[in-house]
C-alpha cells in the first residue's frame, strides 16, 4: 500500500491536518475541533483523526487509508507529561505516531528545521527556541496559571471586567455591553457558563477585542494593550535567553505586531512554514517524540 506522511496542529480550538505522499505533493487538509490532549486523550484522537479522514477524502482516499500514514502530531498539552504518556498508551489506527508540543512542531516550521524562536499564541501561548538542538521553554503550562497573551486569558480578563462594570465599579463600554448581550443580560447565566467554559470558550472573545481596539474603544485597547505587554514579556525571555530571529505564530500572535514596542519588532521575522510543516519533519522520526 501507498504511504503517506500526515501532519497534525492540534490546539485548543482547532485540530488541522496535512497529508503529503513520499514526494511531498499534497494530498489534502482537513480541520476539525480541539485536540488539546489535557483534555482527554480520546477527545484530541478523535478530532486527530476526523481532521485526517477529510483530508483523505479531498484526494478520493477513505478512513480506511489511515493505516498508511505516518502521522507528526504537534500537540497543545504535550508538555504535560502524563496527558503525553495517557494519549500515547491509548491505540491508534496510523503505521506511527510522533508526538511533540504544538510549539515544538510551529518552531521546527517555521525556521525548516535551523535553529529560530516562535512565540505562537492562538487561544493559548508559548514561546519555544530551538538552539543547538536544545529547547528552551518560556510559558505555556497552561490555562488559566499560564499562556498570557493568548486568547483565553484575553477572554477570561474581558469577562472580569464586565463583572467589574455590572458591579458599577468600572464604567460602561461597548464591547461590555456585546458581552451582556451574548448572555442575553443576566450575570448569573455568565457565572453558570463559567463552571464549565474551556479555554476556546473564553477565547471566543478575542477577535471582538481586536475589532473594538482598532475603533479606539477604551477597554477593547486597553486588554489588546495588555496582551502585546504579554507577549513582549515573552518575546524579551527568548531574547535573553539567544534568540535573535523570532516568528509570531497564531491567531492572536499575528495580528499583534504594531502593538508592539519597537525594539520588540526589530526581533520578528516572517515564519518560512506553519505547524504542520513542523509536524510532517516530525513524521516517522522517533528523534522527536518528546519523551
Amino acid at each position: 500500500m501507498a504511504k503517506f506522511i500526515a501532519g497534525i496542529d492540534g490546539g485548543g480550538t482547532s485540530c488541522r491536518a496535512r497529508i503529503v505522499n513520499e514526494q511531498g505533493e499534497l494530498i489534502g487538509e482537513g480541520k476539525s475541533g480541539s485536540a488539546n490532549i489535557m483534555l482527554g486523550a480520546d477527545v484530541a484522537m478523535s478530532a486527530i483523526i476526523k481532521a485526517l479522514t477529510i483530508a483523505l477524502t479531498q484526494s478520493g482516499l477513505n478512513r480506511d487509508s489511515l493505516k498508511n500514514l505516518d502521522v507528526g502530531l504537534a500537540l497543545a498539552g504535550a508538555e504535560h507529561k502524563s496527558s503525553y504518556q495517557k494519549f500515547t498508551a491509548i491505540s491508534h489506527p496510523f503505521a506511527s505516531m510522533t508526538l511533540n508540543t504544538d510549539a515544538y512542531g510551529a518552531c521546527l516550521g517555521a525556521h525548516q528545521g535551523q535553529d529560530g524562536a516562535i512565540m505562537i499564541a492562538g487561544t493559548g501561548s508559548c514561546g519555544l527556541l530551538l538552539k543547538q538542538g536544545k529547547q528552551f521553554v518560556v510559558g505555556g503550562r497552561e490555562f488559566p496559571i499560564s499562556d498570557q497573551g493568548g486568547g483565553a486569558v484575553m477572554g477570561l480578563r474581558l469577562i472580569q471586567e464586565v463583572l467589574l462594570i455590572q458591579d458599577g465599579i468600572r464604567p460602561t463600554s461597548p464591547l461590555a455591553d456585546l458581552v451582556m448581550t451574548h448572555f442575553k443580560h443576566d450575570v448569573d447565566r455568565i457565572v453558570e457558563w463559567s463552571k464549565s467554559a474551556l479555554p476556546c470558550d473564553y477565547g471566543q472573545f478575542s477577535p471582538a477585542i481586536f475589532d473594538y481596539a482598532l475603533l479606539n474603544e477604551r477597554l477593547g485597547k486597553s486588554l489588546l494593550q495588555q496582551t502585546a505587554d504579554d507577549i513582549e514579556m515573552y518575546l524579551t525571555a527568548l531574547n535573553q535567553k539567544g534568540a535573535q530571529q523570532i516568528c509570531l505564530m497564531g491567531s492572536i500572535a499575528q495580528r499583534i505586531h504594531k502593538w508592539l514596542s519597537p525594539a520588540a519588532q526589530r526581533w520578528i521575522v516572517e515564519p518560512k512554514g506553519d505547524a504542520m510543516d513542523g509536524a510532517l519533519m516530525m513524521a516517522g522520526q522517533s528523534q522527536h517524540n518528546l519523551y
